[in-house]
């Protein structure tokens, strides 16, 4: 068990072992409430996970919710629910390679749809950008935001296309900025205190990565996305340029939806803002 860094904190934090790459330290599990908890994000089906899942809750589950289905945080929850008997909660997989396309909730949520659980009320918000069906949840009383793959500790998320959408990440954050928030507990590292300030610097690192694309984009017409990454992300290690060209292309989808550049066979351009 990972405690979180305050103890009158609403929620545990269990690490799941599956560290990586993508997924850091391992996908964080949230353990809400100590009685009828609700359980986020079950993580991978790893036996040995879901076995601490059930120990650290005294196997008093009343919920099971899922932020997205990615594969590193929906497979335990078929594995949970077949240990307890509880209702799973979330929406639907896209059909895409990177999703866990046997996840069937037993209820789907839209966005602002309740979840209550003991004296806990959970609101899910919808926030699609990292992936379509992605959901943060909201702890009414305490206003912590559980917040998936759509927010992480240490590090921006990738936006990968075609289910990642750049134009809708980017909506998704300022519409948490309208929202009063008290912390904000990640899919992935530490419980972050500063919320808005948080939300308002990943929004102000997206659109400045952005500004260093329409510049390569000036100064290299008719490159491809691969020939764009080491000048619009010269600050990133060049082994990891193969996970930016992702997120490179996820902002070029949203110059070209705002009109601002081009794609003719894999050969992008700019075009000049209206």
């Amino acid at each position: 068990m990972t405690s979180t860094e305050n103890e009158q904190a609403p929620a545990r934090r269990l690490l799941a072992p599956n560290p990586g790459l993508m997924t850091g330290p391992g996908t964080n599990t949230w353990l809400i409430g100590e009685r009828d908890v609700i359980v986020v994000d079950p993580g991978p089906a790893m036996a040995p996970h879901i076995d601490a899942i059930i120990a650290q809750t005294g196997g008093s589950i009343a919920a099971i919710l899922v932020t997205h289905t990615h594969r590193d945080h929906s497979p335990g929850a078929a594995l949970l629910a077949e240990r307890t008997g509880v209702t799973v909660y979330g929406m639907p997989p896209p059909d895409a390679p990177n999703h866990d396309t046997t996840f069937r909730p037993d209820i789907t949520l839209a966005d602002g749809d309740l979840v209550q659980a003991g004296d806990n009320i959970v609101r899910a918000i919808h926030t699609p950008g990292h992936a379509s069906n992605h959901l943060c949840y909201l702890l009414e009383q305490h206003r912590w935001l559980f917040t998936g793959d759509h927010i992480n500790h240490g590090s921006t998320v990738v936006i990968a296309p075609p289910d990642g959408d750049m134009l809708a990440y980017l909506t998704s954050l300022r519409n948490l900025q309208r929202m009063e928030l008290a912390a904000l507990a990640p899919g992935h590292g530490d419980v972050i205190y500063n919320a808005q300030e948080s939300i308002a610097g990943l929004i102000a690192h997206r659109l400045r990565r952005e500004a260093k694309i329409i510049a390569a984009l000036t100064a290299l017409p008719g490159s491809t996305v691969e020939g764009l990454v080491p000048e619009a992300y010269d600050d990133v290690p060049e082994q990891l340029h193969h996970v930016a060209a992702q997120s490179l292309l996820a902002h070029l989808n949203k110059l070209a939806a705002e009109k601002r550049a081009r794609e003719m066979d894999g050969a992008w351009f700019p075009l000049k803002a209206r």
